[in-house]
């Protein structure tokens, strides 16, 4: 099995999972830095960085757990954007998606997840598509989730944050060729964006909540969003 770098941000797993090799495009590219954003703040949630609150008139609030700042350079602004001041978890989600596609591409790229190749089109024009790369980790990260949408195990708490997230993008039809699209994925990745992760995650409860909760608000984000 192919090993997972240990700096390696959620994010980035996400982003290398959406990436669609026979294609070289990335799934729900429109909509692309919602779930980003969404799996920086799960990663922030799972390392116990920051913490969400509901307000008395049901908006739901992200802040920074004090002087638990990340080190990643990725992570590091999202955190310091609810460290001044508790945010709406939507508001946070627009907030920090957007610059993050490049940055973490610019990542997957440099550790050979990803290639970049300069191709001419008629014999003239220069373009640069993505192709494959040969590190095979897309591959590892694709066994994972699929175990943890097709089998009884319980997935590690990263891999069901992941899976949520795939599930939270609307892009797991996509997946089809890979994890079968049927009435039992569907339904368990469902739970998972709920945060029913098993047993194991009980002793996480606060953590498992508060990734469910931003998860969430990531399908909610998606569902509002063509009506912008």
């Amino acid at each position: 099995m192919t090993r997972q770098p240990a700096d390696a941000t959620l994010a980035e797993d996400l982003l290398l999972l959406l990436f669609q090799s026979d294609s070289g495009t990335i799934a729900g590219e429109g909509t692309l830095f919602y779930p980003l954003a969404g799996a920086v703040l799960a990663e922030l949630a799972l390392a116990g960085r920051v913490t969400t609150t509901e307000t008395t008139l049901g908006e739901t609030l992200v802040a920074a757990v004090a002087d638990r700042p990340p080190g990643d350079a990725v992570l590091r602004p999202a955190w310091d954007y609810v460290a001044e001041k508790p945010r709406g978890v939507q508001a946070t989600l627009a907030a920090i998606g957007p610059s993050l596609r490049a940055p973490l591409l610019e990542r997957l790229i440099e550790r050979g997840d990803i290639g970049r190749e300069e191709r001419k089109a008629l014999g003239l024009i220069r373009t640069t598509a993505l192709v494959a790369g040969g590190t095979g980790r897309r591959a590892g990260l694709l066994d994972r989730v699929r175990d943890a949408l097709t089998t009884p195990a319980e997935p590690e708490p990263r891999v069901a944050a992941l899976a949520a997230l795939i599930s939270a993008s609307g892009t797991l039809p996509q997946f089809h060729r890979e994890i079968p699209w049927s009435s039992p994925v569907i339904t368990r990745a469902k739970e998972l964006e709920q945060g029913q992760w098993g047993a194991a995650a009980a002793s996480e409860a606060v953590t498992r909540t508060v990734t469910a909760t931003i998860v969430n608000n990531v399908v909610v984000a998606l569902a509002v969003l063509p009506q912008n």
